[in-house]
């Protein structure tokens, strides 16, 4: 795509002509046009270079500020015709903007570029030549409402200065966002616009003006065409047959693999190889076709090039849905992509929808399948675990067990060449056996769709995401300040939390908070209040709490004469509740009560237990279950220890209630959910607790 960089005056036109602020100004050639200009336009003045060559203006010593006079102007001119030429002798000097210096004010920056997967997304930041070192930016994918502008500003950490700080004035934040309003709307509704940088707006204490602009254009407007492919066909995945093509007795291969993770299979299975009559006991066929009854699935595992061959067949066949987990397309370069495009076109001629391909496949615990190669099955439960990495996959399988977290579905995406992440959210989304879905992401291939079937997902289960590639090692120097800021990975994270999504940093992490979810759902609101009978651990909680955006209430008066009448005299008397080292489970119980009596006081309750020679660690873990029982709030486990804790946590796991064996952990899941919590009640759209 070419690309073609705006004048400043051409920038400032377009602006104009959208209503949106920029000062008065003239545009000049040669040095004997300054005088006519500067009386023009009037004092101070402003004077910058134009030249194609010349991005930053100002570290080219481009931009003089504060002129008052015509000699001033005339010194300016020869000045900054000195300065481009020692800066860059090449750069060639189409002409000057003379233009009035506005009055100072608060700097912010406004930009816009295309995200090659979300399309045209919207910065804006605290502007200035620093913008790169403070990077206080906020995010948005196009479109925008301006309830989202406004979330916009007040999450820059620079906020306070607009609202007013210290002795600095309170400034115009209506004028900001209906002038961030307006250029959003023109940047949407202009295609041959790919990149801008408004740097700096300065705002005032009344009104907003843009004094510099930078907008890169092009000629070669494409408009992106959404995936129009239908969603993933109800019940396709509940299966009564299944062909492994590429089935094999050498325990070395693949095939063989899938094969036997199939055996206990209790529909038909159909084992497919030429060569050999019988593998693992059962009956094998020669081709696809051979087959008598009718194929639900087709599980490919021969090499990439007769993988067009095998699809053909499936599609004569009337296979509805086809697993390549063959390696060897478009993650291999140019020759695979073109393969695995092949593929995909004999499939959608017969309308089969394709898994993969180089996938590890699917599990499915609650129907007692698993289709990949992975020689460990995962043990069913509630959470839908959808991966871009087989090797994620094989490794989380096998931390599950011995954490005995269940699944409802795992599902290995591998090149998404048909079905995508946004499959089987959908997927989940209906499945009577989620009740929350963890995504790992490498790659959306089209992100206009996956917000949007994200949004409706996350109305109805939570999802959580964690996207890999956050480092920015290797990536190409932008050309604007938006370029430089909003990375891919940024972007990303924009749009999950404007799908409604729970981003997190880590696999643990992803898991933990999608447990707490799974379990206990969304609490109200963010109130918490802490339970322990350790002073250190209450302590921390208190930190935790801030780290992580929750808020620790303040007790009634009438709450503290109850805690007082139950505790003894040298309780820490505050929110979290320091129970004393010789806390009994009695204690805990009747503390417990007091709060199930003022439960409409708080949201969310961490109970802290760590090991003592009073405390009976498993009459507190049934009083805590008691505890949640008796509630319709978030209950977190927080028991702290060794062996002597491995019953107390089994009664907890029989009840579904979730422990976290790191106090920190605890707090930073519940934080992620309070966060969600937070941005979805400024916007409107709280998921269904």
């Amino acid at each position: 795509m070419t690309r073609r960089l705006l004048s400043e005056a051409e920038g400032y036109g377009l602006l104009k002509n959208h209503g949106i602020p920029v000062p008065g100004f003239s545009v000049i050639t040669s040095r004997q046009d300054v005088c006519t200009a500067a009386e023009r336009t009037g004092y101070p003045l402003v004077m910058k270079v134009i030249s194609s060559k010349v991005v930053h203006k100002s570290d080219a010593g481009g931009v003089i500020t504060g002129i008052r006079s015509v000699s001033e102007a005339e010194t300016a001119f020869d000045t900054i015709v000195r300065n481009v030429q020692a800066f860059d002798p090449s750069a060639t000097i189409s002409g000057f903007i003379i233009e009035q210096q506005k009055e100072k004010g608060l700097e912010i920056l406004i930009g816009g570029r295309i995200d090659p997967t979300f399309g045209k997304i919207i910065t804006v930041g605290m502007g200035g030549t620093l913008v790169e070192l403070i990077k206080d930016v906020s995010i948005r994918v196009l479109p925008v409402s301006s309830s989202d502008i406004t979330a916009m500003i007040q999450e820059l950490s620079a906020y306070p200065l607009i609202k007013g700080f210290r002795n600095e004035p309170a400034r115009d934040v209506a004028a900001l966002i209906a002038l961030i309003e307006s250029v959003a709307r023109l940047f949407l509704e202009s295609p041959e616009i790919v990149e801008f940088d408004l740097n700096p707006v300065l705002l005032h204490e009344k009104g907003a003006c843009v004094v510099d602009t930078r907008f890169y254009v092009t000629d070669e407007v494409t408009i992106p065409e959404g995936n129009l492919e239908p969603a993933l066909p109800a019940g396709i995945l509940n299966v009564k047959s299944i062909a492994v093509i590429g089935a094999s007795p050498d325990p070395n291969k693949v095939g063989y693999s899938v094969l036997r993770n199939l055996l206990s299979f209790p529909g038909s299975l159909y084992p497919v190889n030429p060569k050999h009559p019988k593998i693992l006991g059962r009956a094998v066929y020669p081709t696809l076709s051979s087959i008598p009854g009718p194929v639900d699935m087709a599980v490919v595992v021969v090499p990439s090039h007769s993988v067009l061959m095998i699809v053909e067949e499936a599609g004569k066949k009337g296979v509805p849905f086809v697993i390549i987990i063959s390696s060897g397309f478009r993650e291999t370069g140019e020759a695979g992509s073109v393969l695995e495009d092949q593929v995909l076109a004999i499939a959608r001629n017969y309308g089969i929808r394709i898994l993969g391909p180089n996938c590890l496949g699917i599990m499915l615990p609650h129907q007692g399948i698993n289709i990949t190669f992975d020689p460990i099955s995962p043990k069913p439960g509630n959470i839908a675990f959808v991966s871009q990495s087989g090797a994620i996959i094989s490794t989380i399988v096998d931390w599950s067990l011995p954490e005995e977290i269940g699944f409802s579905a795992v599902i290995s995406i591998g090149n998404q060449a048909d079905l995508t992440f946004e499959d089987f959210l959908q997927y989940a989304a209906d499945d009577p056996d989620t009740r929350a879905i963890i995504l790992y992401i490498e790659q959306i291939r089209d992100g206009k769709r996956f917000m949007k079937i994200a949004r409706e997902v996350t109305r109805k289960k939570p999802v959580v995401a964690i996207k890999s590639g956050s480092s920015r090692t290797g990536q190409i120097a932008a050309a604007s300040h938006t370029g430089s800021l909003s990375g891919s990975f940024d972007v990303y994270m924009a749009a999950f939390w404007q799908s409604g999504i729970i981003p997190v940093r880590s696999i643990r992490e992803a898991f933990q908070t999608a447990e707490l979810l799974a379990s206990e759902g969304y609490p109200k609101g963010t109130r918490a209040i802490v339970i322990s009978n350790a002073g250190g651990f209450a302590v921390l909680s208190s930190d935790y709490a801030e780290l992580f955006g929750i808020e620790i209430v303040d007790f009634s008066p009438a709450v503290m004469k109850e805690l007082d009448a139950i505790l003894p005299e040298n309780w820490n008397r505050r929110n979290p509740i320091d129970m004393v080292g010789d806390a009994s489970a009695d204690r805990f119980a009747r503390t417990f009560d007091v709060m199930i009596k003022n439960q409409d006081a708080w949201d969310i309750a961490f109970v802290v237990n760590v090991p003592s020679a009073i405390s009976d660690p498993i009459r507190v873990a049934n009083e805590l279950v008691r505890f949640s029982k008796n509630t319709h709030k978030m209950i977190v486990g927080c028991m702290i220890g060794g062996d002597s804790m491995k019953t107390p946590l089994r009664v907890l796991k029989d009840s579904g209630i979730p422990n976290f064996p790191d106090l920190e952990y605890a707090f930073k899941a519940v934080g992620n959910i309070c966060r969600h919590i937070c941005w979805e009640e400024y916007h409107g759209k709280r998921c269904k607790p």
